[in-house]
């Protein structure tokens, strides 16, 4: 009867973090089952993930963003209208490729700035500024675009981000024929790795004496994460292997969990959405951690456009239309808070596979695109739901 009180005690404590867990996994049971099958198949996975890439990047950013109390509604056509200006600075300016997707990163860093100075600095609400910014980048990718239309990006290399993946290792044909042996190996690494840092911070908590989960629900939530990990790299391995979106996607997710969970700009992010005044009169500055979110966004904003056009081969006149719905939904159901101060990088990155495993399984079975948009608006609104639910109980 323990592990079963354990059981509920450790969902009850923490059923922000496990209710999206809970909801990808019922969502993509559902799908495997009334596709017979075909949704889980490793091609569709797959293209699940490379589908996921964009919009999970954006989801990265703006969960930082939502974390300080403010929006950005102007990412998604920021997105499409720098993806635009890559596709121009290789074709029509010949810049290789190399010297291309760096600039089209610092622009987008220049628009976060800007637009973290009107906020910041001239007061001006973050929807008011970000609004303006998506009717400006929106007008913005019908300039650039007016004269060719659709712009056909030729480089291989800039195209292999969005369509290709890691090459296998060679000389291991004879072993596991039709597997990627390299992303087994990597698969297997990140288990390793995943296991080693829960237990290294498991003993760092009890040396200070915080609460840890008990023995029993500890090894589970190892064998059922190790489980997860290994299920999808298998799946992925079964087909081409990791593709190079995944990478820069993992690349990302790394880079930001390690800044919000091992920094000191983490802890100051936090703060910051925790309550403002009291961060201010704390010593935070306010104002360079909102400079330092918005540009951040703007540079995934970037990442996203560039992203998008490769997998796309070009770049067109409707790119980033409702990306940034896309992104804040995803934010949302990964369990950010609107009320700002609370929320996860990985979990955004839940919540962008929520939302796309909804369309990718309402697709195969033929579902139509207005049923769609309903089911992914309900999706959502029972997330906030469940927000205000549980911070209600909370308190």
């Amino acid at each position: 009867m323990s592990f079963f009180n354990n059981a509920k005690t450790v969902l009850q404590q923490n059923i922000r973090e496990y209710g999206m867990y809970i909801a990808l996994f019922v969502i993509m049971a559902i799908f495997t089952i009334t596709t017979g099958g075909t949704f889980i198949s490793s091609r569709n996975i797959v293209n699940l993930v490379n589908q996921t890439g964009y919009i999970a990047v954006l989801a990265v950013g703006m969960t930082l963003v939502i974390i300080i109390r403010h929006i950005d509604l102007s990412v998604g056509f920021l997105g499409g209208f720098l993806g635009a200006v890559a596709a121009i600075a290789m074709v029509q300016w010949h810049f290789p490729v190399y010297a291309a997707i760096p600039l089209t990163l610092a622009l987008g860093i220049l628009a976060g700035l800007i637009t973290a100075f009107l906020v910041a600095q001239m007061k001006i609400p973050a929807f008011v500024a970000t609004l303006a910014g998506w009717l400006i980048y929106r007008g913005a990718i019908l300039v650039v675009t007016e004269s060719t239309g659709t712009i056909v990006i030729p480089d291989e290399t800039f195209n292999a981000i969005g369509n290709g993946f890691i090459p296998d290792i060679p000389g291991l044909e004879a072993f596991l024929p039709g597997v990627h042996k390299l992303t087994l190996i990597i698969g297997i690494i990140a288990i390793i790795l995943f296991v080693i840092s829960e237990i290294n911070s498991r003993k760092k908590k009890e040396a200070y004496n915080f609460e840890v989960l008990p023995n029993d629900m500890f090894i589970i939530k190892l064998i059922f994460m190790a489980s997860l990990v290994g299920g999808i790299t298998w799946l992925l391995a079964g087909y081409q292997g990791l593709s190079w979106t995944a990478v820069v996607v993992l690349v990302v997710v790394i880079i930001y969990h390690f800044i919000t969970t091992q920094t000191v700009l983490g802890r100051h992010i936090y703060a910051v959405g925790g309550n403002p005044e009291a961060a201010e009169l704390s010593g935070i500055n306010v104002k360079k951690i909102t400079y330092i979110v918005f540009g951040s966004m703007g540079m995934l904003s970037a990442l996203s456009g560039i992203l998008f056009a490769s997998r796309l081969q070009s770049a067109t006149t409707t790119a980033g239309s409702l990306w940034e719905l896309d992104a804040i939904a995803a934010a949302f159901i990964g369990g950010v808070s609107p009320a700002g101060g609370i929320g996860k990088v990985a979990g955004s990155i839940i919540g962008a596979l929520v939302m796309l495993s909804l369309t990718s399984g309402m697709n195969l079975m033929g579902i139509g695109i207005s049923y769609q948009y309903i089911a992914r608006g309900a999706v959502l609104a029972a997330a906030v739901i469940f927000d205000v639910t549980t911070r209600n109980r909370g308190k």
